[in-house]
C-alpha cells in the first residue's frame, strides 16, 4: 500500500509519463489512477510506468498500466507455472512455487493420476488463470513457498536458484539453507505428502488418527454418493419404464378405436 508521499510521487510520474508520450492527463483522471494503483508496491508501479514510456504508442490508460503491473508482480506465466507444477511431482526434488500453482495443482492432480497429461494441463491452466486473475484484481502480492524434497543437494540448488531469481529474499533463503540443507522431512510431512502422491509413510499416532479420520470421511462421502447415484438411476429406469408402458397403452387404445 502506497503511503501519502509515494502517492504524491506517483501522481507526478503519471503526469510526466503522459507528457512524454504526447498526452495531456487531467488532474481528476490522474488522481483516480493513483487511487486505483495505490494497493500495489512502489517498485512494481514504477517499473510498469517505465514500460509504458518505452512501449506505448497510444494513450496512457489505467488498463495499460495494470497490464504491465501484472507482468511485474513476479508470478510466472502459464507455461512456466505448469512446468513448475510437474517438477513438484518428483518427491526427490525441492520446488519453490506460488500459492496459485499449489492450488491449481490440486485441481489437476487427480487427472494426472489417471495418466491424462493433456487433460491435467488444461485443468491446471484454467485454475491457474482464474486464481491469478483473482489475486491480481485484489492486488495480492505473489507468495513463493518451498515444497521440500528428499535430496539435500537438490534442496540447496532450488533455494539458491529461487534467491537468485528474487523469488525468495536473501535473508529467508539463508535461513532455509541452514534449516533444510541436511534436514530430512518429518514422518508427518511424508505421511501428508503420501496423501497427494499415493506413497505410504508412517506418521506419529496422533497424526495417524487425524489422517484416518480424513480418509474415513472421504470414503463415507464416496459411499453415500454411490448409493445416491444407484438410487437415482433406479428411479430413472422406473420412470422410463412407466413412460414406455403408457406409450404402449396409448398406441393400443388408439388402434382399438380405428
Amino acid at each position: 500500500m502506497l503511503n501519502a508521499m509515494q502517492q504524491d510521487n506517483l501522481l507526478v510520474a503519471l503526469f510526466a509519463t503522459a507528457e512524454l508520450i504526447g498526452q495531456e492527463l487531467s488532474a481528476p483522471a490522474a488522481q483516480m489512477m493513483v487511487q486505483d494503483l495505490s494497493d500495489y508496491s512502489e517498485d512494481v508501479v514504477t517499473r510498469a510506468l517505465q514500460a509504458c514510456r518505452r512501449e506505448l504508442t497510444g494513450k496512457l490508460t489505467l488498463a495499460a498500466i495494470l497490464q504491465r503491473v501484472h507482468v511485474e508482480d513476479g508470478r510466472p506465466g502459464r507455461d512456466e507455472a505448469w512446468a513448475i507444477a510437474l517438477q513438484a511431482g518428483d518427491e526427490c526434488d525441492t520446488v519453490v512455487l506460488t500459492s496459485e500453482i499449489m492450488a491449481a495443482l490440486q485441481v489437476a492432480r487427480p487427472i494426472l493420476a489417471a495418466r491424462d497429461k493433456v487433460g491435467a494441463r488444461m485443468a491446471f491452466l484454467n485454475a491457474y488463470d482464474r486464481l491469478t486473475d483473482q489475486a491480481r484484481q485484489e492486488a495480492q502480492p505473489v507468495k513463493w513457498e518451498v515444497s521440500l524434497g528428499f535430496d539435500p543437494d537438490l534442496r540447496i540448488r532450488a533455494i539458491e536458484q529461487a534467491r537468485n531469481l528474487g523469488r525468495l529474499p536473501a535473508a529467508e533463503a539463508s535461513r532455509l539453507l541452514l534449516q533444510y540443507a541436511q534436514e530430512a522431512p518429518s514422518p508427518n510431512g511424508l505421511a501428508i505428502a503420501g496423501l497427494l502422491t499415493g506413497n505410504s509413510s508412517k506418521p506419529d499416532p496422533q497424526t495417524r488418527e487425524k489422517l484416518r479420520a480424513i480418509r474415513d470421511g472421504l470414503q463415507g462421502r464416496r459411499r453415500r454418493k454411490d448409493i445416491q447415484a444407484r438410487w437415482d438411476a433406479r428411479k430413472e429406469r422406473r420412470a422410463l419404464a412407466k413412460l414406455k408402458a403408457e406409450a404402449v397403452a396409448a398406441i393400443a387404445e388408439q388402434e382399438a378405436h380405428t
